[in-house]
């Protein structure tokens, strides 16, 4: 177990974004780091997501047209990963997990790990792992772009986008940064994650 209580967050202190701004200003930020580290951590084990023709497929239960669209993204996801190698600039996604897989996070675990063939680095962190910083809550779903802006997610209940926060303040964001990478580090790579745990499941039904 990662035996580390996790950081505060206030709320109150977050500039609060709606979907458009959020994603005006991440792009951005995201855009200008040259030889900077960006940290993704989802706690959530269902998120529903707008605009994806393979969530749309999930939806349906058309697991071969997951897997197709998935595929057709590889050269993209390289070319990606490429410039990221170029600017310095990795974006390290931690995902924690909790099994048995639900059908979505079955659907992102193959997302994830054709990410992490494409030279994304991509971790998985059992759920039981982040136990003492959860007592009173779940972890929160967060990015930190550059160690410097961390950017609060927050889903409805059914897992849809509702709003982010943004914070800037040092003494909020560096916590959270020594947080996530305590986490990286006893974390393990998707790719033997996915061969012992993942590779070998049935599709999973309509979600």
């Amino acid at each position: 177990m990662l035996d580390l209580r996790a950081p505060v967050l206030p709320a109150e202190q977050g500039e609060p974004l709606d979907d458009d701004a959020y994603v005006s200003d991440f792009r951005a930020r995201r855009k200008a780091i040259r030889h900077g580290e960006s940290w993704k951590l989802e706690r959530l084990q269902h998120f529903e997501e707008e605009g994806s023709p393979a969530r749309d497929a999930l939806r349906r239960g058309d697991w071969d047209e997951v897997l197709r669209l998935f595929e057709a993204r590889r050269e993209a996801t390289q070319k990606a990963a490429e410039e990221d190698r170029r600017n310095g600039s990795p974006f390290h996604r931690l995902r924690v997990v909790e099994e048995p897989l639900t059908p979505y996070m079955q659907w992102e675990l193959h997302s994830l790990h054709l990410r992490a063939e494409a030279g994304h680095p991509t971790r998985v962190l059992p759920a039981k792992e982040v136990a003492a910083a959860e007592i009173d809550h779940l972890l929160p779903e967060f990015v930190i772009l550059d160690n410097l802006t961390l950017y609060e997610i927050l889903y409805t209940e059914t897992g849809a986008f509702e709003s982010a926060r943004r914070f800037t303040d040092p003494e909020i964001v560096k916590p959270w940064v020594t947080y996530v990478k305590q986490a990286w580090a006893v974390a393990e790579d998707i790719r033997t994650y996915f061969e012992r745990a993942v590779v070998h499941l049935p599709p999973p039904p309509a979600a």
